[in-house]
């Protein structure tokens, strides 16, 4: 059976902490930033939805095809968010197979327990980066009146937001492989 490892980025201008999943995807503000994928072995692609990238056909049949396992860390946050713009399937949570094994729940944590290969690891950079382009801010002169960062604003921290997302996909592959 195949599998699709997914992660992806996202902004919205509702707290997801205070409100939850549900309410943050529902946003009219909301929007998938970057989805980054792997097809069971095959390499990491990502694809920059913020600007303009479409999702290929290819992969669209893997977000619901009954034959192909999606899996995620934390799988109810790309499940909510991804139903947003597609039909997707039944997924699989890497978070919940992590704890039914009394393994805590964040991404870093459980690859550090496992003893994940130290370049498959959680990019610490992340959270940095989620500030700069998944939050919204008050607008200030120090900002340049931005409420968002885009990749326009920011390019260097956004190719470093592609390499953190996609790194998030080589985390989870490898705690789902261990």
């Amino acid at each position: 059976m195949t599998t699709l490892h997914v992660d992806i980025e996202t902004y919205s201008d509702v707290d997801l902490r205070k409100y939850g999943v549900y309410r943050y995807a529902g946003s009219p503000n909301f929007k998938i930033l970057l989805l980054a994928y792997a097809v069971d072995d095959d390499p990491i692609d990502i694809l920059d939805l913020a600007n303009g990238d479409k999702i290929p056909k290819d992969l669209l049949h893997y977000f619901s095809s009954p034959e192909v396992q999606r899996r995620a860390f934390n799988a109810q946050f790309e499940r909510v968010c991804l139903s947003q713009v597609l039909k997707t399937g039944e997924w699989e949570c890497i978070m919940v197979k992590a704890a039914s094994l009394g393994l805590n729940g964040s991404l870093a944590s459980v690859g550090r327990a496992l003893n994940i290969a130290e370049d498959k690891q959680k990019l610490e950079t992340g959270k940095n980066l989620i500030r700069l382009f998944s939050l919204p801010r008050k607008p200030s002169k120090a900002n340049g009146m931005k409420s968002v960062f885009t990749s326009e604003d920011k390019p260097e921290e956004w190719l470093q937001f592609q390499a953190y997302c996609m790194n998030d996909v080589e985390a989870e592959r490898a705690i789902d492989n261990k």
